[in-house]
């Protein structure tokens, strides 16, 4: 069970990367979003919600720590649908929007480096 657990860990990272990964190929680009972020977003989270279940484990799951990640990642997925209808709309995205896609999912991260 513990190497499922540690496969599903993985999926987690990759769907991070993806996602994370085409933020940065965008900020050094034209800064938009892409549907790669939305594929990394949908990975992530997927992972995510199958590692917040406390199987396979030995331990006590922090659920404040996975709240404060899953709003977190609530917020990202907003960014990228509102981002991406405006993107749609008026052919670029917001500053705002396009950055803060960025920041939030590198303080997910951190915070799931950092949190114990």
């Amino acid at each position: 069970m513990e190497i499922l657990r540690h496969a599903v860990v993985l999926v987690h990272l990759v769907g991070f990367a993806v996602l994370f990964g085409a933020w940065v190929v965008e900020a050094f680009g034209q800064r938009r979003i892409t549907r790669l972020q939305s594929w990394g977003l949908a990975i992530a989270a997927v992972a995510g919600l199958a590692l917040a279940g406390p199987w396979g484990i030995s331990y006590e799951l922090n659920y404040v720590k996975l709240g404060v990640k899953l709003v977190v990642l609530l917020i990202i997925g907003a960014l990228l649908g509102i981002g991406s209808a405006r993107q749609r709309k008026s052919g670029s995205v917001p500053p705002a929007i396009f950055w803060l896609i960025g920041i939030l999912t590198l303080l997910n991260a951190a915070l799931a480096l950092l949190w114990r």
